[in-house]
């Protein structure tokens, strides 16, 4: 008797839902970019915040930093910096003091079509590629090979059509150029060939950012237009720690402030390694660099938009690899995340280097918890969150498409709950526990079944029976058949064929333009 009522009772509900899908269209999460929320979560106590920033303090004064190039010496000892008799340049705190107050924090990062801008803002989480890797999973072959110029197109094309993926930090290095000219130049045309998201990428030499500001000033029509709205950053590893200046990186930097494009001021510190064994003294060494950089930065244009990218790194100490994956990975990104809300400058920072070699369970739970962690602490621009595997190593398409998924969950968690007399819905609640027995019919339910509810596309959700007559289809299967669905029909022209053209006179481009049809 009971299971005919409860049949009854889904068809009423049934009836009543498709009257009220022609009175309340609503609008879906299906296709829509969701932001994540961060609310400063972290490890550290306000009191643990001021004392690794008074330490910093006291390194940059008096530790300093070694084998800055002649040209940053001379900068920063104008402004009332100093170099000792070691040759390392000192930091004085009220330099580091003044650059914190001046920093510009107004930070938006634009996407070329779409909804692709990201506003640095508190709270505000973006999460996107990364990783450099130099191999990657061919899935025709069943095994890593090295990547090439056409593994980088064909990435950035998938993610311009990942939704919860926000922005395209290259993943790969195409190994097939001849030189770092080559590479820098053919980076920079492949990704902004491939996608309209942000980008980011890197040079390896002052002349490579002036290459590289060429192919953005031509795609925006302008300098003034790219100025106005960058599309592209660098990442800039500017330190070797510890607490030493790459020379040439950190003329990169200089020089892309100069030419108006965003640096993400990078510090990698291996602990354990590189820096300290202690989380503490990790991320108290890792701010001090990276503050050294923000400090240079400011003083060549106090307008830059340069972002505090603390991206500190576990070791694993049995084997002297990375644990990207770690729980200690996650506590440790998420305390230096917390400084840089600390000093409420936009940040950005690695979340998801899984030591995973295919996108398996171990994969999902160390980019889960890391990504996880990291967007709670605030971080705004997350990398390497999604296809990157094997510590970096490598990356895998498949995962790319997985991850979308996994993003979307994450990012859609993190969001506020909205909390109103509609959403607590009393009037609802008294209506059905005295009436019908269930929310099936309701108006709301039906309204907010797509504006409300994430649908992942890669999970499987079939009950078991189901399941095993469509075959039992793993995730990895999904995914490989959404890589070939994308990449087949997905044929972007955001580079127009007159720029194009005065490019490939102009610069050494190699990407084929069969290899863009």
């Amino acid at each position: 008797m009971r299971r005919g009522e409860g049949s009854g009772r889904s068809r009423m509900g049934r009836k009543r839902r498709d009257k009220n899908a022609a009175d309340n269209p609503v609008e879906s999460l299906e296709g829509k970019r969701i932001i994540g929320f961060g609310r400063g979560n972290g490890p550290l106590h306000d009191a643990d915040m001021v004392a690794v920033h008074e330490a910093a303090l006291a390194l940059l004064a008096n530790t300093g930093l070694g084998e800055a190039s002649p040209n940053v010496v001379d900068l920063v000892v104008a402004a009332g910096g100093g170099l000792d008799s070691r040759g390392r340049l000192l930091f004085p705190p009220g330099l580091v003091k003044a650059t914190l107050a001046g920093l510009r924090r107004d930070i938006t990062l634009y996407g070329r079509a779409g909804d692709n801008d990201m506003t640095l803002s508190s709270g505000a989480v973006h999460v996107g590629t990364g990783g450099a890797s130099p191999l990657i999973f061919d899935a025709g072959l069943g095994k890593y090979r090295e990547t090439n110029l056409v593994d980088l197109y064909d990435a950035a094309r998938l993610v311009d059509r990942l939704d919860h993926v926000h922005f395209f930090s290259r993943p790969v290095v195409a190994r097939d150029m001849p030189d770092a000219r080559h590479l820098d130049v053919n980076t920079a045309f492949a990704c902004l060939a491939g996608t309209a998201k942000h980008v980011f990428t890197s040079a390896s030499s002052p002349e490579s950012v002036r290459d590289i500001a060429t192919i953005c000033y031509q795609i925006a029509g302008s300098e003034t237009a790219f100025r106005d709205k960058p599309f592209l950053s660098l990442n800039v590893n500017h330190v070797v720690p510890p607490l030493r200046f790459d020379p040439i990186a950190l003329n990169v930097m200089v020089e892309a402030v100069r030419f108006g494009i965003p640096v993400m001021v990078n510090c990698f510190g291996q602990l354990g390694a590189s820096s300290p064994v202690t989380i503490a003294g990790c991320v108290t060494q890792t701010i001090a660099e990276t503050l050294a950089g923000m400090v240079i930065a400011w003083l060549v244009n106090p307008e830059a938009r340069a972002v505090f990218g603390p991206r500190p790194m576990i070791t694993d100490l049995r084997t002297g690899g990375m644990a990207g994956g770690s729980g200690e990975q996650a506590l440790l990104t998420a305390a230096a995340i917390q400084m840089a809300r600390f000093y409420q400058l936009p940040s950005s920072t690695i979340a998801g280097a899984t030591d995973s070699k295919s996108p398996d369970a171990q994969s999902g739970y160390e980019k889960c918890l890391n990504v996880t962690q990291t967007v709670h602490a605030g971080a705004n621009i997350i990398t390497q969150a999604c296809g990157a595997q094997a510590g970096l190593m490598g990356l895998s398409l498949a995962a790319l498409v997985i991850d979308n998924d996994m993003l979307g969950s994450i990012l859609r968690a993190s969001g506020p709950v909205a909390v109103s007399p509609e959403t607590i819905a009393l009037e609802s609640i008294d209506r059905v526990a005295c009436g019908i027995g269930h929310f099936l019919g309701e108006q709301a339910t039906y309204a907010r079944m797509h504006s409300d509810f994430l649908y992942p596309k890669t999970v499987d959700r079939l009950g078991i029976a189901a399941w095993e007559e469509a075959g039992k289809p793993d995730m990895r299967d999904n995914a490989h058949d959404q890589v070939r669905t994308i990449l087949e029909e997905h044929h972007p022209t955001y580079i127009d064929a007159k720029s194009e053209m005065i490019l490939r006179k102009a610069l050494p481009i190699l990407l084929s333009p069969k290899d863009q049809t």
